[in-house]
């Protein structure tokens, strides 16, 4: 989905709209699956990387630029834990218990008319 919105900074606001969002690649060069006995299960993602493109605009009370942008995200590490139950018919129900998620480097390119 797009998202805009405005920032107040300093004397001003910002008010901003970033629409086209794509993700155009996805890189998972170290990940595993366990089972954790009585509890479920553990995924673990190791240095990804994802980039996305987007268009943006901006407008504050001086000036309004837009263009396009492209986002890196490097060093991406994800541990999530999910539960598994099965209910009263023998279904299988699987459900995110915790996830923690840190990133490393995010590179962000701008190109507007600016």
């Amino acid at each position: 989905p797009d998202l805009s919105g405005y920032e107040k900074y300093g004397l001003g606001n910002v008010k901003y709209n970033i629409s086209s969002i794509h993700v155009t690649a996805v890189e998972f060069p170290s990940a595993s699956i366990s089972l954790m006995p009585g509890t479920g299960i553990k995924l673990v993602i190791g240095n990804a990387s994802l980039t996305i493109d987007m268009n943006w605009n901006i407008r504050t009370w001086m000036f309004k630029d837009s263009g396009r942008s492209t986002v890196y995200i490097s060093k991406v590490f994800v541990t999530a834990i999910f539960s598994t139950t099965l209910d009263s018919t023998g279904h299988a129900s699987v459900s995110l218990t915790s996830c923690r998620t840190t990133s490393g480097d995010i590179d962000i390119k701008l190109n507007g008319k600016s």
